[in-house]
């Protein structure tokens, strides 16, 4: 492409003119449903990376809001009748945003030090994680929430934090085994993924998926050395950070040499098995990556593949299921959760009306754009309320958290719980 900026010949020309501005996406994202703003529409924003990339339109304040006002759920995806892979076009421009920032700018200290100096350092999301459990364990957390200290915090994360649950102590982190065998026959090693955030505030679902995937006869595998998938960093145009941290995920499980790779978090998963499309510029890693994708599989899918567990204690209870939009929309996963949570015994399954319909937590959506996040929330939870479920049950974390966000702004605490399917599975073994 002939034009004075290299980066903008980052766009996928190809790919943006697939799209046929059919309108078949439409009904399908939920910013164009909360606002009716063709610009709010993946219709609309492909039609603005073309502007920006024939430089018929300015790379400006105005298409950046429009690039991060997209969730990223790609519902449209699932939608396109031609197929057009609105993620990765949405993700290159918001690299391209970034890109066209950096060479005006240096990136704020706050991005600075969540891109470069936190995601990209294990042992600091662990420290994160021991600071957390020790505000809860001492009753700092609690005290800061009653007399309203906690409101020195942005009002999103003032909020978000009533949701967190009890983290694991680092007394507990450090029990836990580097493998933990199979119950009886070895069918399989797998190595668990264990994420960044999945790991420090959701420690105990990770113990969960392992303790599933050895009844289910697989030897579980922690993985030394593994890293953040890289999914934040490419959906906030961090794509070389995303790539540094691909290689090393990569590297770590090549020296396990596991028969397949395990991940509990919609999220992660979707970008974990879109490695080799990072590296289309690089043949050495993209079949690295190609390999590395070959054995990903998300916790649903393989418990769904191998025998049945038994489960012997019912859980007598109506519950419904929320997808998560990378694994529903990303991966095509949505049958196998569904045909889990029934195989326990005392379960009253009721689907959940747009049940693929995105919560509104998008990562870090929640946070970025509070206003329409908690907007779809507030709309999803009528929906939730119909069921009149005793749980709601997600795939994903960051679901997770907004779910039972959104159980506290509705006023359903002690009526409705949000758990994690690894976890619900789990109480039944």
């Amino acid at each position: 492409m002939a034009n004075g900026n290299g980066w903008l010949a980052k766009f996928n020309m190809d790919e943006i003119m697939n799209c046929m501005h059919c309108g078949f996406c439409l009904p399908a994202c939920p910013t164009y449903r909360e606002t009716g703003m063709e610009h709010a529409s993946p219709r609309g924003r492909i039609a603005l990376m073309k502007g920006v990339a024939k430089e018929q339109l300015s790379l400006d304040e105005e298409f950046e809001k429009n690039m991060y006002l997209c969730l990223g759920c790609r519902a449209c995806e699932t939608a396109c009748p031609a197929g057009v892979p609105y993620g990765s076009l949405v993700e290159t421009a918001r690299e391209v945003v970034e890109d066209g920032k950096k060479s005006k700018e240096k990136p704020s200290i706050i991005r600075t030090v969540v891109f470069e100096q936190l995601f990209t350092k294990p042992k600091r999301m662990k420290l994160l994680g021991t600071a957390l459990w020790a505000a809860q364990a001492t009753g700092m957390q609690k005290l800061a929430d009653m007399t309203g200290l906690i409101n020195v915090l942005p009002k999103p994360m003032a909020e978000m934090q009533k949701a967190v649950d009890t983290v694991a102590s680092p007394w507990e982190r450090k029990k836990r085994q580097s493998i933990m065998k199979a119950e009886k026959e070895t069918r399989f090693t797998v190595g668990l993924f264990t994420g960044c955030i999945q790991d420090v505030m959701f420690y105990e679902t990770n113990q969960a998926t392992a303790r599933l995937l050895q009844k289910a006869g697989c030897d579980v595998v922690f993985v030394e050395n593994q890293s953040c998938c890289g999914a934040l960093h490419a959906h906030s145009g961090e794509k070389d950070g995303a790539m540094g941290l691909a290689k090393r995920n990569i590297e770590a499980f090549e020296r396990a040499n596991v028969d397949f790779i395990v991940n509990n978090a919609g999220g992660c998963g979707a970008a974990l098995k879109e490695y080799h499309h990072w590296f289309h510029d690089d043949a050495e890693w993209k079949e690295r990556a190609m390999s590395f994708v070959s054995k990903m599989r998300d916790a649903n899918e393989l418990l769904s593949e191998l025998p049945q567990i038994t489960f012997s204690k019912p859980l007598n209870a109506r519950v419904t299921y929320q997808d998560s939009c990378h694994l529903a929309h990303g991966q095509g996963v949505r049958n196998q959760p569904r045909q889990l949570i029934r195989c326990i015994p005392g379960v009253e399954y009721v689907e959940l009306t747009n049940a693929d319909s995105c919560c509104g937590s998008a990562g870090i959506y929640n946070i970025t754009n509070y206003d329409m996040s908690m907007q779809i929330l507030d709309g999803k939870m009528e929906h939730v309320k119909e069921t009149r479920a005793h749980y709601v049950v997600t795939s994903n974390p960051g679901c997770l958290l907004q779910m039972k966000n959104g159980i506290i702004r509705a006023g359903m605490q002690g009526k409705m719980e949000a758990i994690h399917i690894m976890d619900l599975l789990d109480r039944a073994l």
